[in-house]
């Protein structure tokens, strides 16, 4: 009976767990025997005694020694590397751009590395993506801070002794993390708008109650390419739509900035004179802070004050709702896992020219096999 390790995260500021009972039954019934190290899930509010009885073993960080598979949230240290045996599959968030040493030791480490963020973006994989399952809260969670700071009511209320008016809310960036932020704006009564460079997202943004700001001339309707992707725009056509911004923002309480990019440093959306036209003590909350932010003074993992605006920019924000995003992280890790397993044997089968293990294999036989990522000689 194969193995499978749950490990606690050494990462300083990472609550989340890569299992939870409800995954644990399930690889149960796949055939695996589960083994969780010991307080792995209590920053995420699940005691040892719910793994248990779920019919996984407590452990310690010595069981990852006889694990054939190991589940994590972040990309294994060195000295967790070491604890692994040779030929163990990992699977976790490896972060690997612009981390070419540490792919080079999971590399040496003889381990089968996969990088759930790599996952392609295909209806068979919907079940399995990271990046949407975290964004999502993020987004939630990006309101919810921004809501805490500001000194005023989110949404209008109407009392005896006078109306106070709904704050407004601009959302810049329409994928998971802002869609989310604007549905939760909108429920907490907040005014919203929304921009994005894809057309398509108008409709979107329009069909969660929020106003979509763009300049719509004809190069914006031909701006996405039939991946749906967005489409470099012409220098006289950002020119253009950063003035319009510019405007918007001066009028806004609160502003999200939700561009990331994978393995590329994040744009920068909102400029000193543009928080500085903003009306004092409002809110802009930066979720792309990890890769040096969206918003020019954003401090990491702090509020600060810019030109008379709170910055939030907490970094690992689907870490601060930890209970909620372990739940879900722990289901796409399962989904994948069920990939790698043959229901007749019961025991790992990797087949290396289906699509998901392509797209996410970096690592297999001591060579970095994913091919963005290894060296020619």
């Amino acid at each position: 009976m194969a193995i499978i390790f749950i490990q606690r995260e050494s990462a300083e500021g990472e609550p989340r767990v890569g299992g939870s009972p409800e995954t644990v039954k399930k690889m149960k019934a796949l055939g695996l025997d589960v083994v969780v190290e010991a307080g792995a899930g209590a920053l995420s509010r699940i005691p040892d005694g719910e793994f248990e009885q779920a019919g996984a073993r407590i452990g310690s960080s010595t069981d990852a020694a006889a694990a054939e598979i190991v589940l994590k949230v972040r990309r294994p240290s060195s000295a967790e590397l070491q604890g692994y045996k040779n030929g163990a599959v990992v699977i976790a968030a490896m972060d690997p751009y612009g981390n070419d040493d540490a792919l080079r030791e999971i590399a040496a480490a003889g381990v089968s590395a996969f990088a759930m963020e790599l996952m392609p973006r295909i209806t068979r994989a919907q079940s399995m993506d990271i990046l949407s399952s975290q964004a999502n809260l993020a987004g939630y969670q990006a309101v919810i801070d921004a809501a805490s700071v500001y000194d005023r009511a989110v949404p209008m209320m109407m009392t005896a002794a006078g109306t106070v008016p709904a704050a407004k809310v601009f959302v810049m960036g329409a994928g998971v993390a802002g869609l989310q932020a604007i549905a939760t704006a909108r429920r907490l009564g907040a005014v919203v708008s929304a921009t994005d460079v894809r057309p398509a997202a108008k409709e979107q943004v329009a069909s969660l109650g929020a106003k979509f700001i763009a300049v719509e001339d004809e190069e914006f309707k031909a701006a996405e390419t039939d991946s749906g992707y967005a489409k470099p725009m012409s220098p006289e056509y950002q020119a253009k739509q950063a003035v319009l911004v510019a405007e918007h923002v001066a009028k806004q309480d609160i502003v999200i900035t939700t561009a990331l990019i994978p393995g590329r440093p994040a744009p920068k959306l909102v400029s000193r004179d543009m928080l500085k036209a903003m009306k004092p003590g409002s809110v802009a909350v930066d979720l792309a802070i990890e890769r040096g932010g969206n918003i020019e003074g954003a401090v990491a993992d702090q509020v600060s004050d810019v030109e008379g605006v709170k910055v939030i920019a907490y970094g690992n924000v689907p870490g601060r709702v930890a209970a909620s995003a372990s739940l879900l992280y722990a289901k796409n890790l399962l989904s994948f896992l069920e990939t790698l397993m043959s229901k007749e044997t019961r025991k790992l089968a990797i087949n290396p020219d289906d699509e998901l293990v392509k797209a996410t294999m970096l690592t297999h036989g001591g060579q970095i096999v994913h091919p963005n990522f290894k060296k020619e000689d």
